[in-house]
Protein backbone atom coordinates (compact mmCIF):
# COMPACT_ATOMS: atom_id res chain seq x y z
CA UNK A 1 0.00 0.00 0.00
CA UNK A 2 1.37 3.43 -0.95
CA UNK A 3 1.84 6.44 1.31
CA UNK A 4 -1.12 8.15 -0.40
CA UNK A 5 -3.32 5.13 0.35
CA UNK A 6 -2.20 5.20 3.99
CA UNK A 7 -3.17 8.86 4.32
CA UNK A 8 -6.54 8.31 2.66
CA UNK A 9 -7.24 5.38 4.97
CA UNK A 10 -6.37 7.48 8.01
CA UNK A 11 -8.79 10.17 6.82
CA UNK A 12 -11.70 7.77 6.28
CA UNK A 13 -14.66 8.85 8.44
CA UNK A 14 -14.88 6.70 11.59
CA UNK A 15 -17.89 4.43 11.76
CA UNK A 16 -18.80 0.88 12.67
CA UNK A 17 -20.89 -0.99 10.06
CA UNK A 18 -21.28 -3.88 12.47
CA UNK A 19 -22.61 -1.72 15.33
CA UNK A 20 -25.07 0.11 13.08
CA UNK A 21 -26.34 -3.18 11.64
CA UNK A 22 -26.61 -4.66 15.13
CA UNK A 23 -28.78 -1.77 16.40
CA UNK A 24 -31.20 -2.00 13.46
CA UNK A 25 -31.24 -5.80 13.75
CA UNK A 26 -32.04 -5.59 17.47
CA UNK A 27 -35.02 -3.34 16.76
CA UNK A 28 -36.31 -5.86 14.22
CA UNK A 29 -35.74 -8.67 16.73
CA UNK A 30 -37.54 -6.89 19.57
CA UNK A 31 -39.27 -3.52 19.14
CA UNK A 32 -38.98 -2.94 22.90
CA UNK A 33 -35.23 -2.48 22.41
CA UNK A 34 -36.01 1.06 21.33
CA UNK A 35 -36.69 1.92 24.98
CA UNK A 36 -33.02 1.21 25.69
CA UNK A 37 -31.51 3.22 22.83
CA UNK A 38 -33.99 5.99 22.03
CA UNK A 39 -32.44 8.29 24.62
CA UNK A 40 -28.94 8.24 23.09
CA UNK A 41 -29.47 7.76 19.38
CA UNK A 42 -31.01 9.75 16.55
CA UNK A 43 -31.15 9.08 12.84
CA UNK A 44 -28.28 11.51 12.21
CA UNK A 45 -25.96 9.30 14.27
CA UNK A 46 -25.92 6.61 11.54
CA UNK A 47 -23.21 7.00 8.92
CA UNK A 48 -24.74 4.63 6.36
CA UNK A 49 -27.58 6.42 4.59
CA UNK A 50 -29.48 3.13 4.33
CA UNK A 51 -29.47 2.81 8.10
CA UNK A 52 -30.66 6.40 8.53
CA UNK A 53 -33.63 5.77 6.25
CA UNK A 54 -34.49 2.46 7.92
CA UNK A 55 -34.25 4.02 11.40
CA UNK A 56 -36.54 6.85 10.26
CA UNK A 57 -39.08 4.27 9.11
CA UNK A 58 -38.88 2.07 12.22
CA UNK A 59 -39.13 4.69 14.97
CA UNK A 60 -42.58 6.17 14.10
CA UNK A 61 -44.03 2.65 13.96
CA UNK A 62 -42.65 1.73 17.39
CA UNK A 63 -43.72 5.03 18.94
CA UNK A 64 -47.22 4.47 17.57
CA UNK A 65 -47.25 0.96 19.15
CA UNK A 66 -47.39 -0.68 15.73
CA UNK A 67 -45.29 -3.74 14.81
CA UNK A 68 -42.03 -2.86 13.06
CA UNK A 69 -40.72 -5.99 11.38
CA UNK A 70 -39.04 -6.68 8.06
CA UNK A 71 -42.30 -6.81 6.09
CA UNK A 72 -43.96 -3.72 7.60
CA UNK A 73 -40.83 -1.61 7.21
CA UNK A 74 -40.34 -2.92 3.67
CA UNK A 75 -43.87 -1.72 2.83
CA UNK A 76 -43.27 1.64 4.54
CA UNK A 77 -40.08 2.24 2.54
CA UNK A 78 -41.76 1.04 -0.63
CA UNK A 79 -44.59 3.57 -0.25
CA UNK A 80 -42.01 6.30 0.29
CA UNK A 81 -40.08 5.24 -2.83
CA UNK A 82 -36.97 4.49 -0.76
CA UNK A 83 -36.88 0.72 -0.66
CA UNK A 84 -34.35 0.27 -3.48
CA UNK A 85 -31.79 2.70 -2.05
CA UNK A 86 -32.13 0.93 1.31
CA UNK A 87 -31.06 -2.39 -0.15
CA UNK A 88 -34.47 -3.90 -0.74
CA UNK A 89 -36.04 -6.81 1.07
CA UNK A 90 -32.79 -8.81 0.95
CA UNK A 91 -30.85 -6.24 2.98
CA UNK A 92 -33.69 -5.79 5.49
CA UNK A 93 -33.76 -9.56 6.00
CA UNK A 94 -29.99 -9.63 6.47
CA UNK A 95 -30.24 -6.89 9.12
CA UNK A 96 -32.92 -8.82 11.00
CA UNK A 97 -30.43 -11.67 11.33
CA UNK A 98 -27.48 -9.48 12.31
CA UNK A 99 -27.79 -10.31 16.01
CA UNK A 100 -29.20 -13.33 17.85
CA UNK A 101 -30.86 -11.12 20.51
CA UNK A 102 -31.32 -7.54 21.64
CA UNK A 103 -29.41 -8.06 24.88
CA UNK A 104 -26.42 -5.88 23.92
CA UNK A 105 -28.29 -3.23 21.97
CA UNK A 106 -27.41 -0.46 24.45
CA UNK A 107 -23.68 -1.04 24.02
CA UNK A 108 -24.00 -1.22 20.24
CA UNK A 109 -25.92 2.07 20.29
CA UNK A 110 -23.19 3.66 22.39
CA UNK A 111 -20.62 2.65 19.76
CA UNK A 112 -22.74 4.19 16.99
CA UNK A 113 -23.14 7.38 19.02
CA UNK A 114 -19.42 7.61 19.85
CA UNK A 115 -18.39 7.18 16.22
CA UNK A 116 -20.93 9.83 15.19
CA UNK A 117 -19.47 12.26 17.72
CA UNK A 118 -15.97 11.56 16.41
CA UNK A 119 -17.15 12.44 12.90
CA UNK A 120 -18.67 15.67 14.22
CA UNK A 121 -15.43 16.58 15.98
CA UNK A 122 -13.52 16.05 12.73
CA UNK A 123 -16.08 18.12 10.82
CA UNK A 124 -15.91 20.92 13.40
CA UNK A 125 -12.11 20.87 13.29
CA UNK A 126 -12.14 21.12 9.51
CA UNK A 127 -14.59 24.02 9.69
CA UNK A 128 -12.48 25.70 12.38
CA UNK A 129 -9.41 25.44 10.17
CA UNK A 130 -11.31 26.96 7.26
CA UNK A 131 -12.49 29.85 9.45
CA UNK A 132 -8.98 30.38 10.82
CA UNK A 133 -7.56 30.83 7.32
CA UNK A 134 -10.25 33.26 6.20
CA UNK A 135 -9.91 37.01 6.48
CA UNK A 136 -11.64 38.64 9.42
CA UNK A 137 -11.33 39.75 13.03
CA UNK A 138 -9.57 37.28 15.30
CA UNK A 139 -12.10 37.79 18.10
CA UNK A 140 -14.98 36.91 15.77
CA UNK A 141 -13.13 33.82 14.58
CA UNK A 142 -12.49 32.66 18.14
CA UNK A 143 -16.13 33.16 19.06
CA UNK A 144 -17.38 31.28 16.00
CA UNK A 145 -14.94 28.43 16.50
CA UNK A 146 -15.81 28.29 20.18
CA UNK A 147 -19.48 28.00 19.28
CA UNK A 148 -18.73 25.05 17.01
CA UNK A 149 -17.11 23.06 19.79
CA UNK A 150 -19.55 24.36 22.38
CA UNK A 151 -22.37 22.78 20.40
CA UNK A 152 -20.50 19.48 20.41
CA UNK A 153 -20.20 19.68 24.18
CA UNK A 154 -23.93 20.22 24.51
CA UNK A 155 -24.57 17.20 22.30
CA UNK A 156 -22.31 15.11 24.48
CA UNK A 157 -24.23 15.94 27.64
CA UNK A 158 -27.82 15.28 26.74
CA UNK A 159 -30.37 15.81 29.46
CA UNK A 160 -33.09 13.24 29.22
CA UNK A 161 -36.62 13.33 30.67
CA UNK A 162 -36.83 11.93 34.19
CA UNK A 163 -39.73 10.38 36.11
CA UNK A 164 -41.39 12.90 38.43
CA UNK A 165 -41.19 10.31 41.23
CA UNK A 166 -37.38 10.36 41.02
CA UNK A 167 -37.31 14.15 41.11
CA UNK A 168 -39.77 14.24 44.01
CA UNK A 169 -37.51 12.04 46.14
CA UNK A 170 -34.62 14.44 45.56
CA UNK A 171 -36.83 17.41 46.48
CA UNK A 172 -37.84 15.78 49.76
CA UNK A 173 -34.14 15.51 50.64
CA UNK A 174 -33.79 19.17 49.65
CA UNK A 175 -36.69 20.23 51.88
CA UNK A 176 -35.22 18.34 54.82
CA UNK A 177 -31.83 19.97 54.26
CA UNK A 178 -33.50 23.39 54.24
CA UNK A 179 -35.32 22.59 57.48
CA UNK A 180 -32.12 21.38 59.12
CA UNK A 181 -30.20 24.43 57.91
CA UNK A 182 -27.55 22.39 56.09
CA UNK A 183 -28.13 24.32 52.85
CA UNK A 184 -29.07 27.93 52.20
CA UNK A 185 -32.50 28.93 50.92
CA UNK A 186 -30.83 31.51 48.69
CA UNK A 187 -27.98 33.98 48.75
CA UNK A 188 -29.25 36.74 51.06
CA UNK A 189 -28.98 40.38 50.11
CA UNK A 190 -29.22 41.35 53.80
CA UNK A 191 -32.13 43.64 52.95
CA UNK A 192 -34.72 41.74 55.04
CA UNK A 193 -37.88 42.80 53.17
CA UNK A 194 -36.28 42.00 49.82
CA UNK A 195 -34.98 38.62 51.00
CA UNK A 196 -38.45 37.82 52.31
CA UNK A 197 -40.06 38.50 48.96
CA UNK A 198 -37.34 36.52 47.16
CA UNK A 199 -37.87 33.63 49.60
CA UNK A 200 -34.32 33.79 50.91
CA UNK A 201 -32.33 35.74 48.35
CA UNK A 202 -30.80 35.21 44.93
CA UNK A 203 -30.80 31.78 43.28
CA UNK A 204 -28.35 30.08 40.95
CA UNK A 205 -29.53 29.93 37.35
CA UNK A 206 -31.66 33.06 37.62
CA UNK A 207 -31.56 36.42 35.82
CA UNK A 208 -32.34 39.54 37.88
CA UNK A 209 -33.03 42.87 36.20
CA UNK A 210 -32.40 46.00 38.27
CA UNK A 211 -33.76 49.01 36.38
CA UNK A 212 -33.92 52.76 37.04
CA UNK A 213 -33.48 56.14 35.42
CA UNK A 214 -29.96 57.65 35.49
CA UNK A 215 -28.56 58.89 38.82
CA UNK A 216 -31.06 57.03 41.00
CA UNK A 217 -28.32 54.75 42.36
CA UNK A 218 -28.69 51.40 40.60
CA UNK A 219 -24.93 51.01 40.04
CA UNK A 220 -24.21 51.81 43.67
CA UNK A 221 -26.87 49.39 44.92
CA UNK A 222 -25.66 46.64 42.59
CA UNK A 223 -22.08 47.08 43.80
CA UNK A 224 -23.25 47.10 47.41
CA UNK A 225 -25.10 43.81 46.84
CA UNK A 226 -22.05 42.37 45.10
CA UNK A 227 -19.80 43.26 48.04
CA UNK A 228 -22.35 41.72 50.40
CA UNK A 229 -22.31 38.44 48.48
CA UNK A 230 -18.51 38.49 48.31
CA UNK A 231 -18.42 39.11 52.06
CA UNK A 232 -20.39 35.87 52.44
CA UNK A 233 -17.71 34.03 50.48
CA UNK A 234 -19.43 34.02 47.08
CA UNK A 235 -17.14 34.93 44.16
CA UNK A 236 -18.59 37.96 42.35
CA UNK A 237 -17.72 39.48 38.96
CA UNK A 238 -18.68 43.12 38.44
CA UNK A 239 -18.65 44.06 34.75
CA UNK A 240 -18.76 47.83 34.60
CA UNK A 241 -19.35 49.27 31.16
CA UNK A 242 -19.90 52.74 32.60
CA UNK A 243 -17.64 53.32 35.61
CA UNK A 244 -13.88 52.79 35.65
CA UNK A 245 -12.27 50.32 38.03
CA UNK A 246 -10.78 53.14 40.14
CA UNK A 247 -14.24 54.61 40.76
CA UNK A 248 -15.57 51.21 41.76
CA UNK A 249 -12.70 50.76 44.21
CA UNK A 250 -13.33 54.23 45.69
CA UNK A 251 -17.00 53.47 46.19
CA UNK A 252 -16.10 50.19 47.87
CA UNK A 253 -13.70 51.90 50.26
CA UNK A 254 -16.25 54.62 51.07
CA UNK A 255 -18.88 52.02 51.91
CA UNK A 256 -16.69 49.58 53.83
CA UNK A 257 -14.87 52.31 55.78
CA UNK A 258 -17.74 54.80 56.19
CA UNK A 259 -15.44 57.34 54.58
CA UNK A 260 -16.68 60.35 52.62
CA UNK A 261 -16.64 59.53 48.92
CA UNK A 262 -16.00 63.21 48.18
CA UNK A 263 -13.01 63.19 50.53
CA UNK A 264 -11.60 60.13 48.77
CA UNK A 265 -11.86 61.98 45.46
CA UNK A 266 -9.90 64.97 46.76
CA UNK A 267 -7.59 63.22 49.20
CA UNK A 268 -8.56 65.73 51.90
CA UNK A 269 -9.04 63.41 54.87
CA UNK A 270 -8.10 63.68 58.50
CA UNK A 271 -6.11 61.02 60.33
CA UNK A 272 -9.16 59.07 61.42
CA UNK A 273 -10.53 58.97 57.87
CA UNK A 274 -7.19 57.80 56.53
CA UNK A 275 -7.15 54.99 59.08
CA UNK A 276 -10.67 53.86 58.18
CA UNK A 277 -9.87 54.06 54.48
CA UNK A 278 -6.78 51.87 54.94
CA UNK A 279 -8.70 49.31 56.96
CA UNK A 280 -11.50 49.29 54.40
CA UNK A 281 -9.06 48.73 51.54
CA UNK A 282 -7.53 45.78 53.40
CA UNK A 283 -10.99 44.39 54.05
CA UNK A 284 -12.27 44.54 50.49
CA UNK A 285 -8.90 43.31 49.16
CA UNK A 286 -9.63 39.97 50.84
CA UNK A 287 -13.02 39.60 49.18
CA UNK A 288 -13.60 37.39 46.10
CA UNK A 289 -14.84 40.46 44.23
CA UNK A 290 -13.56 40.85 40.67
CA UNK A 291 -13.88 43.99 38.54
CA UNK A 292 -13.68 44.45 34.77
CA UNK A 293 -14.29 47.85 33.18
CA UNK A 294 -13.91 46.97 29.49
CA UNK A 295 -16.52 49.02 27.56
CA UNK A 296 -18.96 47.86 24.88
CA UNK A 297 -18.88 44.19 25.82
CA UNK A 298 -20.41 41.67 23.46
CA UNK A 299 -22.18 38.57 24.71
CA UNK A 300 -19.19 36.42 23.83
CA UNK A 301 -16.96 38.69 25.95
CA UNK A 302 -19.30 38.31 28.91
CA UNK A 303 -19.24 34.52 28.58
CA UNK A 304 -15.44 34.44 28.44
CA UNK A 305 -15.04 36.73 31.44
CA UNK A 306 -17.61 34.80 33.48
CA UNK A 307 -15.80 31.53 32.86
CA UNK A 308 -12.47 33.10 33.81
CA UNK A 309 -13.52 33.56 37.47
CA UNK A 310 -13.13 30.29 39.32
CA UNK A 311 -16.21 29.28 41.27
CA UNK A 312 -18.20 32.32 40.13
CA UNK A 313 -21.59 32.66 41.84
CA UNK A 314 -22.83 36.16 41.04
CA UNK A 315 -22.32 38.20 37.86
CA UNK A 316 -23.25 41.90 37.84
CA UNK A 317 -23.55 43.63 34.45
CA UNK A 318 -23.68 47.44 34.52
CA UNK A 319 -25.53 47.91 32.23
CA UNK A 320 -27.47 46.22 29.37
CA UNK A 321 -27.85 49.18 27.03
CA UNK A 322 -24.08 49.76 26.96
CA UNK A 323 -23.42 46.25 25.61
CA UNK A 324 -22.48 45.95 21.96
CA UNK A 325 -24.62 43.83 19.68
CA UNK A 326 -23.53 41.38 17.03
CA UNK A 327 -26.39 41.93 14.56
CA UNK A 328 -25.90 43.69 11.26
CA UNK A 329 -29.45 44.90 10.75
CA UNK A 330 -29.29 47.80 13.25
CA UNK A 331 -32.16 46.24 15.20
CA UNK A 332 -31.38 47.35 18.75
CA UNK A 333 -34.37 45.53 20.21
CA UNK A 334 -33.11 42.33 18.61
CA UNK A 335 -29.64 42.90 20.03
CA UNK A 336 -30.93 43.43 23.56
CA UNK A 337 -33.09 40.33 23.19
CA UNK A 338 -30.03 38.35 22.14
CA UNK A 339 -28.08 39.62 25.16
CA UNK A 340 -30.78 38.97 27.78
CA UNK A 341 -31.45 35.47 26.50
CA UNK A 342 -27.72 34.83 26.42
CA UNK A 343 -27.43 36.00 30.03
CA UNK A 344 -30.25 33.69 31.11
CA UNK A 345 -28.59 30.78 29.31
CA UNK A 346 -25.25 31.64 30.91
CA UNK A 347 -26.86 31.72 34.37
CA UNK A 348 -28.23 28.22 33.89
CA UNK A 349 -25.08 26.81 32.28
CA UNK A 350 -22.72 28.07 34.99
CA UNK A 351 -25.14 27.83 37.92
CA UNK A 352 -24.77 31.52 38.77
CA UNK A 353 -27.07 34.44 39.53
CA UNK A 354 -26.89 37.26 36.98
CA UNK A 355 -27.84 40.81 37.99
CA UNK A 356 -28.21 42.91 34.86
CA UNK A 357 -28.79 46.65 35.23
CA UNK A 358 -31.06 48.39 32.76
CA UNK A 359 -32.10 51.90 31.82
CA UNK A 360 -35.73 52.99 31.65
CA UNK A 361 -37.67 55.05 29.11
CA UNK A 362 -38.10 58.79 29.67
CA UNK A 363 -41.86 58.36 30.17
CA UNK A 364 -41.30 57.55 33.81
CA UNK A 365 -40.13 61.13 34.38
CA UNK A 366 -43.62 62.41 33.56
CA UNK A 367 -45.12 60.78 36.65
CA UNK A 368 -45.32 62.58 39.96
CA UNK A 369 -43.97 59.64 41.97
CA UNK A 370 -41.42 58.53 39.34
CA UNK A 371 -42.41 54.92 40.06
CA UNK A 372 -41.65 52.73 37.01
CA UNK A 373 -43.73 49.93 35.52
CA UNK A 374 -42.78 47.01 33.29
CA UNK A 375 -43.71 49.00 30.18
CA UNK A 376 -40.89 51.45 31.00
CA UNK A 377 -38.13 48.91 30.29
CA UNK A 378 -36.02 50.36 27.52
CA UNK A 379 -35.26 48.85 24.10
CA UNK A 380 -36.88 45.43 24.31
CA UNK A 381 -39.77 43.51 25.83
CA UNK A 382 -37.43 40.53 25.96
CA UNK A 383 -35.88 42.02 29.12
CA UNK A 384 -39.13 41.39 30.96
CA UNK A 385 -39.71 38.02 29.30
CA UNK A 386 -36.27 36.56 30.01
CA UNK A 387 -35.92 37.84 33.57
CA UNK A 388 -36.83 35.74 36.57
CA UNK A 389 -37.08 38.85 38.75
CA UNK A 390 -37.52 42.49 37.72
CA UNK A 391 -36.68 45.19 40.27
CA UNK A 392 -37.36 48.90 39.78
CA UNK A 393 -35.80 51.80 41.67
CA UNK A 394 -37.15 55.33 41.89
CA UNK A 395 -36.41 58.43 44.04
CA UNK A 396 -38.90 59.05 46.83
CA UNK A 397 -37.38 61.95 48.78
CA UNK A 398 -34.10 63.57 49.68
CA UNK A 399 -32.75 65.22 52.85
CA UNK A 400 -30.51 68.14 51.97
CA UNK A 401 -28.67 68.28 55.30
CA UNK A 402 -28.08 64.57 55.84
CA UNK A 403 -26.93 63.42 52.40
CA UNK A 404 -29.65 60.81 52.73
CA UNK A 405 -32.16 59.74 50.13
CA UNK A 406 -35.16 57.46 50.34
CA UNK A 407 -35.28 55.15 47.32
CA UNK A 408 -38.22 52.97 46.41
CA UNK A 409 -37.54 49.42 45.26
CA UNK A 410 -40.42 47.60 43.55
CA UNK A 411 -40.45 43.86 42.83
CA UNK A 412 -42.58 43.96 39.70
CA UNK A 413 -41.96 40.43 38.41
CA UNK A 414 -40.95 37.57 40.67
CA UNK A 415 -40.81 33.92 39.71
CA UNK A 416 -39.47 32.95 43.12
CA UNK A 417 -41.76 34.84 45.47
CA UNK A 418 -44.10 37.77 46.05
CA UNK A 419 -44.45 41.14 44.40
CA UNK A 420 -44.22 44.28 46.52
CA UNK A 421 -42.28 47.39 47.44
CA UNK A 422 -39.34 48.02 49.74
CA UNK A 423 -38.02 51.32 51.04
CA UNK A 424 -34.26 51.83 51.00
CA UNK A 425 -32.05 54.36 52.75
CA UNK A 426 -29.15 55.56 50.62
CA UNK A 427 -26.35 57.64 52.08
CA UNK A 428 -24.61 58.83 48.94
CA UNK A 429 -21.47 60.26 50.50
CA UNK A 430 -20.52 56.91 52.04
CA UNK A 431 -22.25 54.77 49.38
CA UNK A 432 -24.13 52.84 52.06
CA UNK A 433 -27.51 51.16 51.64
CA UNK A 434 -30.01 49.73 54.07
CA UNK A 435 -33.69 48.97 54.48
CA UNK A 436 -35.75 52.03 55.36
CA UNK A 437 -38.69 52.37 57.73
CA UNK A 438 -39.99 55.32 55.71
CA UNK A 439 -43.45 55.24 54.18
CA UNK A 440 -42.98 55.16 50.41
CA UNK A 441 -46.64 55.04 49.44
CA UNK A 442 -47.65 57.73 46.90
CA UNK A 443 -50.29 59.36 49.09
CA UNK A 444 -48.31 62.10 50.76
CA UNK A 445 -47.07 65.53 49.76
CA UNK A 446 -44.84 65.78 46.74
CA UNK A 447 -41.32 67.00 47.43
CA UNK A 448 -38.09 67.30 45.52
CA UNK A 449 -37.89 63.60 44.61
CA UNK A 450 -41.58 62.81 44.57
CA UNK A 451 -42.62 62.94 48.28
CA UNK A 452 -41.89 64.59 51.56
CA UNK A 453 -40.97 62.58 54.59
CA UNK A 454 -44.00 62.72 56.92
CA UNK A 455 -41.95 63.23 60.04
CA UNK A 456 -38.85 61.20 59.25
Amino acid sequence: MSYIDDVEQLRAPPWSPEAEQAVIGALFFDNRAFDRVGDILSGDDFFDSRHREIWAAIVPEIVANKPADVITIFETLKRAGKVDRCGGLAYLSALSQAVPSAANVRRHAEIVREQAMQRRVISAADEALRIAWEAGAVADKIDTIGSLFGELQRQQVRKMPRPIAEIAIERIDHYEALENGTIDVGWPTHIPALDSRLNGGLRAGSLYILAARPSVGKSSLAQSLGLTFAGNGLPVLFLSLEMGEAEIADRGVASAGRVSYSALQTGKMDGDAWGRASEAMEKIARLPFFVDDQPALRLRDIRIKARSVKGLKVLVLDYLQLCAGSRRDDNRNGEIEEITRGLKTLAKELGIAVIALSQLNRDVEKRATKRPTLSDLRDSGAIEQDADVVLFMWPVREFETEGRRIIGLAIEKNRQGRLGEVGLDFFGDTQRWGESTADIRPDTKVGRYGREDNGL
